[in-house]
């Protein structure tokens, strides 16, 4: 199914003045560094398919991609549409050699920001995200970096990804906190218990990823086959093991509820996450046109009551004090 913008509602990206799709276009999978199968044309068209599904949000950052790939084929992709999309980068974590490297001090966050808008094509961006707190920089100084950089206009907003509630608090004593990026999903939960009421209470968008927590709550996978032995997500927890048969245990009961209403497990996921109080989008990878094509059909329509019964039955059965834990 096909949907257009005006099939939902925009939601407020903070206190910006700029609105976002509930479902966003995370863009680290076109930079084919950990993803399979990735190629210019398919990236590029999965892009362009935003315009027509009524995704109206890009996520991106500085070290997506060796030398900036995801940040590269954004600009092609939205050659002279560049003022009806919302385009969030990062800065902070940069390669050295093929390792990333965490750098928050002030001169190199504004070297990236330069070298991200010349790849973008553009004057600025929406949203300018510090990637990750540098433990050897404090983070006030990291956080002045960015006021500057916003007070120039390079970035209409500033946002943070990966921060704990008191590094919040360090940061926003500094520079003004539009959004905030953690992982999130229905088996990591974390954020619900303080990150959220602190973000609520101040209007700051919560932009989560991870929400089909990297494909797994996605229903594509066969439990016995699993992923392919050259997937890197089969060092990732979860897809192994005990908790391989838990989780395919889980998603077979999301099935059952998808199948209520004619949707695909993924839409039912990603509906449920971008419903949940406080949530402002869900960052949704891709590297075809059909796979985000599929990923906005959870939006412009409602979880039914016996479709949220039978998902927290499966999350009480499912057990999720394990996964209450990160960025708590």
């Amino acid at each position: 199914m096909t949907h257009t913008a005006t099939n939902f509602e925009h939601r407020p990206l903070g206190n910006s003045g700029f609105v976002v799709s509930p479902v966003a276009l995370g863009c680290w999978p076109i930079a084919g560094v950990t993803t399979l199968d990735t190629n210019e044309t398919d990236s590029i068209a999965t892009i362009r398919k935003c315009f027509d599904v009524g995704i109206n949000h890009l996520d991106t950052a500085y070290v997506y991609g060796p030398i900036g790939e995801s940040e590269k084929l954004i600009r092609r992709a939205i050659e002279g549409r560049r003022d009806e999309v919302v385009i969030a980068t990062k800065c902070g974590i940069h390669y050295e050699g093929r390792e990333m490297v965490t750098d928050g001090r002030p001169q190199r966050l504004k070297t990236e920001c330069e070298e991200s808008l010349r790849r973008l094509g553009s004057d600025r961006v929406e949203l300018l995200y510090l990637h990750s707190p540098d433990d050897n920089v404090p983070l006030a100084e990291s956080a002045g970096a960015l006021r500057e950089i916003m007070e120039a206009g390079k970035a209409r907003s500033i946002g943070v990804s990966n921060f704990t509630v008191e590094q919040l608090e360090e940061f926003a004593a500094v520079c003004p906190i539009t959004a905030i990026q953690p992982p999130y999903n229905m088996l990591n939960r974390g954020i619900e218990e303080r990150t959220i009421p602190w973000c609520r209470a101040r209007n700051v968008a919560v932009m989560v990823y991870w929400p089909l927590m990297k494909g797994l709550l996605a229903g594509k996978f066969q439990r016995e086959v699993g992923v392919e032995a050259r997937d890197g997500r089969r060092n990732f927890p979860g897809y192994a093991g005990e908790e391989w048969e838990r989780n395919q245990d889980f998603v077979d009961r999301l099935r059952e509820a998808a199948a209520l209403s004619g949707q695909t497990v993924a839409q039912l996921v990603v509906n449920w996450t971008f419903s949940q109080p406080g949530i402002t989008s869900a960052l949704c990878g891709a590297k075809r046109p059909s796979q985000i094509e599929e990923t906005a059909g959870a939006m412009g329509w409602q979880l039914s009551a016996e479709q949220r019964s039978i998902i927290d039955a499966a999350l009480t059965a499912r057990g999720t004090a394990a996964a209450k834990r990160q960025f708590s």
